[in-house]
């Protein structure tokens, strides 16, 4: 991909010479001599460049304060600021983020593109190349300067707005994805969540609390909180309080200093430093021990975080967003969960629906769910029979979106066709919950649904129980199987089986 290159120089000779030999390296160069001339490609014909080569000094005024007065017209929310408030390269956001379609829904100016400044000048001075630092420019360079120490630095400085370009297309494309339509269904639960993710997207919360049952969707919730809303732009880090012990989870949420404990070789900065300006999503809350519960109220309420093992305190500015499947209140009330952690975590509350009480749901989330495991698997499912959607439709769907997601992900893997296969559905309760698909009803195959039995385990499992049964008989097993010889021959080298010859 040619990228482009902005000059910015009045000596008319350096200009071309640099104009001539950038072009013979790959690039796209746009030679300007003043300000204005690059303000107008800038704006007006709004070129995106990776790099800005510039004079210092030039006719029609100072290329820092050009520089500056373009960083101003930037909202905060499209840059990023370091510790020590000094704003980073990364905020060498440029010209298309002054174009009006490129506002988002909150009216917040996002990036168009990564620029990064390299200065040249003459006439260089310490408060110069300090001022341009603290401004974000790359680097700052005195003449006379030779062609490959220049070289060296653009080629750097291109690296380096490249893998910020590709930052910031991350971070739009998961602001696309976790939209608050991402929540899908038309039932009055689901439209009602829909109403509150836009109105919690759109104010600088600092904690909340998304309840629920398990596999209502209580991950995807967050992710549409923090890519929706003002912290988009800044990490977002996730861990599961069920999923460590006590021990670690301490070290993983506030980090460690070398010593701090044994094994404890370096530094770690925890999570919490980690999401330092974004989002710490928390889930199963309700599984952390209660004297972390403590220290992380403390971290909330003080806004400062200190290491295991530490003598100072580190600030740090992180919204949390906590999600549990128990009822946190009543475990508040019982003294299961802290009450003033409870209390300074329910800023707002986020319940999310069981499937069962939205049931309309389904006939939005089965089609969205059948279009992607056809692009993941190479399926083409598109006709869903009357009798699929009355089994959908009258199961009780105890483990909610998870469980659905994994009925169709089976459904599809296993299609043959373009008809939604509702042999596999294997739902509890229900006629055809087994295997029949041509078999008479003395030779069901059973399978378990408790997570045991992996989907490849599944599959293999019924091939070499229906070769079993067909003498090992290829053709005899792919009718009983309801597929084509072709189709079981390859499942059976897949998975090792033998047929007869």
């Amino acid at each position: 991909m040619i990228e482009t290159l902005l000059i910015i120089e009045d000596e008319k000779l350096l200009g071309s010479e640099l104009s001539r030999h950038y072009r013979q390296l790959g690039w796209d160069v746009v030679l300007t001599t003043n300000l204005a001339e690059a303000r107008a490609q800038l704006f007006e014909k709004k070129i995106e460049p990776l790099l800005i080569l510039s004079d210092m000094n030039l006719p029609d005024g100072n290329a820092l304060d050009f520089m500056e007065t373009m960083k101003k017209s930037i909202s905060p929310a499209a840059g990023s600021r370091d510790g020590g408030g000094i704003p980073s390269r990364a905020q060498g956001v440029m010209p298309g983020a002054f174009a009006d379609d490129s506002k988002d829904g909150g009216g917040r100016v996002t990036p168009g593109a990564v620029t990064e400044w390299l200065f040249l000048t003459g006439y260089g001075s310490v408060p110069d190349s300090v001022r341009a630092l603290r401004l974000g420019a790359y680097d700052f360079l005195e003449k006379p300067c030779d062609l490959e120490r220049i070289d060296l630095v653009v080629t750097s400085a291109a690296r380096s707005a490249t893998i910020q370009r590709r930052v910031v297309d991350q971070t739009k494309n998961r602001h696309r994805r976790y939209s608050p339509e991402a929540y899908v269904g038309h039932s009055r639960q689901a439209q009602e969540i829909r109403q509150l993710l836009v109105k919690l997207t759109q104010v600088p919360f600092s904690a909340l609390i998304i309840g629920g049952e398990s596999g209502t969707g209580k991950g995807l919730a967050a992710r549409i909180l923090h890519y929706g809303g003002p912290r988009a732009q800044q990490p977002m880090i996730e861990v599961n309080c069920a999923a460590l012990p006590r021990e670690l989870l301490e070290s993983e949420l506030f980090g460690h200093e070398p010593g701090a404990f044994t094994g404890a070789a370096g530094r770690h900065r925890g999570l919490l430093e980690q999401a330092d300006g974004g989002t710490l999503f928390m889930d199963e809350i309700g599984e952390m021990p209660l004297d972390l519960q403590a220290k992380l109220l403390k971290v909330i309420e003080d806004h400062k975080v200190r290491r295991l093992g530490g003598e100072k305190e580190i600030s740090v500015d992180v919204q949390i967003v906590a999600a549990s499947n128990r009822d946190l209140e009543k475990m508040a009330q019982d003294g299961s969960f802290r009450a003033d952690l409870y209390h300074r975590l329910s800023v707002f509350k986020l319940i999310l629906p069981p499937l069962r009480e939205a049931a309309e749901d389904l006939d939005d989330l089965v089609p969205l769910f059948v279009a992607e495991y056809n692009a993941k698997a190479g399926r083409q499912v598109k006709d869903i029979p009357d009798a699929v959607w009355d089994k959908l439709k009258a199961h009780h769907w105890p483990g909610n979106v998870r469980e659905l997601r994994n009925v169709i992900e089976r459904c599809v893997l296993f299609s043959d066709g373009s008809t939604f296969p509702g042999q596999w559905l294997q739902l509890p309760g229900q006629e055809n919950s087994h295997i029949t698909n041509g078999l008479d009803a003395g030779n069901n195959i059973c399978l378990p649904l408790d997570g045991s039995m992996a989907l490849d385990d599944m599959d293999r499992f019924i091939i070499k129980t229906a070769l079993e049964r067909a003498d090992n008989n290829l053709t005899a097993a792919a009718r009983a199987l309801g597929t084509t010889r072709e189709t079981l021959r390859y499942r059976v080298r897949k998975y090792n089986l033998k047929v007869s010859d």
